[in-house]
C-alpha cells in the first residue's frame, strides 16, 4: 500500500472512530449496551471477523464443552468486546461521576497495603472486560496511574486515544520507552498498568496457558523482580445489570527462586494462571480473537523450559 492510499486510509478509520464515539456519548448508556450486543451479532454471524480464530481457540481450551456452548461463549465475547469498545468511545463525556455509577470497586485497598510498600505497584490486566475504563476509575479514585501501551499503526487513531486516556489523568509510557519510563514510575510510588495476555513472539516467556504452551510478555515479572514491586491484577466483570464489578487479586510473589531467568518465569506462569482461572469462570469476558498461541504453535519461538 502506498502512503497517499495509506494516509487516505487513516483517514477514514480516524473520522469512523470519532463519529462512533460521537455517537456513543450522545446515546443513553442503557440504550448503548443494548446497541453494543446488536454489534457484537452483526460482527459475529454477518462480518465474521476472525470467527473461526475465536472458536478454535474457544474449543481447544474448553475441550468439554459441547459446540453449542462454545458458539454462545463465543458470541457473549464478541458482545463484550462491543460494550469495551463502546465504553472507551465515550471517554470525552465519562466524567468522575458516571464512572462511578457505571463501576462498583471491590477491595481496592490491596492497592493502598501495596503503595505503603514504598516501591510502586504494578497493575496487570488482561483484554478482560472493559479494561481501558477501569484504569480511568482508578484514576479517579485517587491513584497515580500510567498506562504502558503500544502504538497502533495507525497514528490518528492512536493519538486520539492516548487523548481519551490523558483526560482521565491517565499517564503514557511509548513502548519504545518503556524501561526508563516504568521505573521512574514505580520509583516514584505510583501504579504502572500493563496488558500481559498477548502472544509475545520470539522474545516472551514461555508458560503454560490452557493446557498450552503460549509466549507472553515478560516485562511485568522483570520489573517486579529487578525493583521488588508487588503486582496486583485488575479483574472487571460486567453484571446483569450492565454494571461493572472490579476485583483485584494480589500476585503471590513469596518463594522465588534466586536465579533471575527462572524467578521471572515463576511469576509470568503465576499471573498467567491467575487470569486463567478467571477466564474459565467467565469465559465471554476475554478477547478470544487474538492469537494468543500463534508463535509456539508456529515454532516461531523457543522454550527456556
Amino acid at each position: 500500500m502506498n502512503k497517499s492510499v495509506k494516509k487516505i486510509k487513516y483517514r477514514i478509520e480516524y473520522l469512523a472512530t470519532l463519529f462512533l464515539s460521537y455517537l456513543a456519548r450522545m446515546l443513553p448508556y442503557r440504550f448503548c449496551l443494548i446497541l453494543s450486543d446488536v454489534l457484537g451479532d452483526i460482527f459475529f454471524y454477518v462480518i465474521r471477523m476472525r470467527r473461526d480464530v475465536s472458536l478454535d481457540n474457544l474449543k481447544k481450551s474448553f475441550p468439554e464443552k459441547s459446540p453449542a456452548e462454545i458458539k454462545r461463549i463465543c458470541r457473549g465475547a464478541y458482545r463484550n468486546f462491543a460494550k469495551t469498545f463502546i465504553d472507551f468511545a465515550r471517554f470525552p463525556s465519562f466524567k468522575k461521576k458516571k464512572i462511578f455509577n457505571v463501576v462498583n470497586f471491590h477491595n481496592t485497598d490491596l492497592i493502598d497495603k501495596a503503595l505503603a510498600g514504598g516501591r510502586g505497584v504494578i497493575l496487570l490486566a488482561g483484554h478482560f472486560g472493559s479494561w481501558e475504563l477501569i484504569g480511568a476509575a482508578l484514576a479517579h479514585k485517587g491513584y497515580p496511574l500510567s498506562f504502558l501501551v503500544g502504538e497502533q499503526h495507525n497514528y490518528l487513531v492512536d493519538n486520539l486515544m492516548n487523548k481519551y486516556r490523558r483526560m482521565h489523568n491517565i499517564g503514557i509510557i511509548k513502548m519504545g520507552v518503556a524501561a526508563r519510563g516504568v521505573i521512574k514510575v514505580l520509583k516514584n510510588n505510583e501504579c504502572v498498568a500493563f496488558l500481559s495476555d498477548q502472544d509475545a513472539g520470539k522474545d516472551g516467556v514461555i508458560v503454560n496457558f490452557f493446557g498450552r504452551k503460549a509466549s507472553t510478555p515478560g516485562g511485568a515479572g522483570a520489573f517486579s523482580y529487578k525493583l521488588q514491586s508487588p503486582i496486583i491484577m485488575v479483574f472487571p466483570i460486567r453484571n446483569k445489570k450492565g454494571k461493572i464489578d472490579l476485583y483485584l487479586e494480589k500476585v503471590d510473589l513469596s518463594g522465588l527462586p534466586d536465579d533471575k531467568d527462572t524467578a521471572i518465569y515463576e511469576i509470568t506462569q503465576r499471573y498467567t494462571s491467575l487470569l486463567e482461572s478467571y477466564i474459565r469462570k467467565f469465559p465471554d469476558h476475554w478477547f478470544w480473537m487474538h492469537r494468543r498461541w500463534k508463535s509456539v504453535e508456529d515454532k516461531s519461538c523457543p522454550c527456556i523450559q
